[in-house]
C-alpha cells in the first residue's frame, strides 16, 4: 500500500524493478529515503502478463521491426498502481519515459513534486500501445533527443531532479537558488551556472579569478551574474528571452 507519510511517492511500473531504488539509496536521496522524505514502490509489469509465460509484449499492427507492450497487460499494472492511491482525493498523475515525449526541465520537476503522488510508467522495446496513453491520460515526458534501451534510466534521473527538490533533503536551501535553471528578472530569463572554484588559489599555473579573493561581497555577485549571462548565451542562448537583458545590467568585472 501507498507509504502516506512520506512527502512524495513515486508507483513505478518496470519490467526490472529491480534497478530502484539503484543509485537513489546513496546520497542526499539515499537519505532522503530513510528519513521517509519519499518513498517508492517497484512494481513488475511482468506480473500481470498473460499465459503461462507472463507475456507482456507482441508484433507491431501493420507490420515492422521490434515489440510493442501490450495494452491489457499494461492495463492491469496501472490499476494496481492506482488502487494503491484509494486514499487520495484526486488520483495521481502518469508519466510515460518516452524519447517523443516533452523534454524535461526544471519547471516541469517543480510541478511534478507539487503533485505528491505520481505512477512512472517505463517503456521497453519500440515502446507501449497508444491505445494506454489515450485512455488513462498519459503524459509522456523525455531527457532529451536521444534514445535509451529503456524508461528505467529516465526514471531513476527525472524521481532524482525531485527528491533534491524536497523539504529537508538539501539543508541550505540557498544552494539551489544559485543554480542553473533558476530564472532572475521577475521569471523572464533562466540562467546556467557561473564557474565554480575552490583552493588551492594557484592550480597548474591557473589563478583562480582576482575578483573572487576580494572579499567584495557586491563585485563577487555581478561578477557572478556577468558569467552567468556569458555561458547561457553561449550554451543555451534561446533561455535569453529579453535580449536586451544583458546589455542594461551586465558590466565587466575582471
Amino acid at each position: 500500500m501507498l507509504n502516506t507519510s512520506s512527502f512524495f511517492h513515486a508507483n513505478i511500473l518496470s519490467l526490472f524493478p529491480e534497478m530502484f531504488p539503484g543509485p537513489l539509496q546513496y546520497s542526499l536521496a539515499g537519505k532522503a529515503l530513510k528519513k521517509n522524505i519519499w518513498s517508492y514502490k517497484a512494481i513488475n509489469i511482468k506480473d500481470f502478463g498473460i499465459t503461462k509465460h507472463k507475456k507482456v509484449d507482441d508484433e507491431p499492427y501493420g507490420g515492422g521491426s521490434g515489440l510493442v507492450m501490450r495494452a491489457d497487460v499494461l492495463e492491469k499494472a496501472i490499476d494496481y498502481a492506482l488502487n494503491t492511491y484509494t486514499n487520495l482525493n484526486t488520483k495521481p498523475y502518469l508519466y510515460y519515459m518516452s524519447p517523443r515525449g516533452d523534454i524535461i526541465n526544471q519547471n516541469l520537476i517543480k510541478e511534478i513534486i507539487k503533485q505528491k503522488n505520481i505512477i512512472i510508467i517505463c517503456g521497453r522495446f519500440e515502446g507501449i500501445d497508444e491505445r494506454v496513453i489515450e485512455k488513462y491520460n498519459v503524459s509522456e515526458i523525455s531527457l532529451g533527443n536521444f534514445v535509451l534501451s529503456g524508461g528505467e534510466i529516465a526514471a531513476l534521473a527525472l524521481l532524482d531532479s525531485c527528491i533534491r527538490l524536497l523539504p529537508g533533503v538539501i539543508a541550505n536551501q540557498n544552494t539551489l537558488l544559485e543554480e542553473s535553471f533558476n530564472t532572475i528578472n521577475e521569471g523572464n530569463v533562466t540562467l546556467l551556472e557561473y564557474p565554480l572554484y575552490t583552493r588551492p588559489a594557484v592550480w597548474c599555473n591557473l589563478r583562480v579569478p582576482e575578483v573572487l579573493l576580494s572579499g567584495d561581497h557586491k563585485k563577487i555577485k555581478e561578477w557572478r551574474l556577468n558569467q552567468s549571462i556569458k555561458i547561457t548565451k553561449q550554451r543555451r542562448p534561446h533561455f535569453i528571452i529579453d535580449n536586451t537583458y544583458d546589455n542594461k545590467n551586465s558590466r565587466s568585472t575582471k
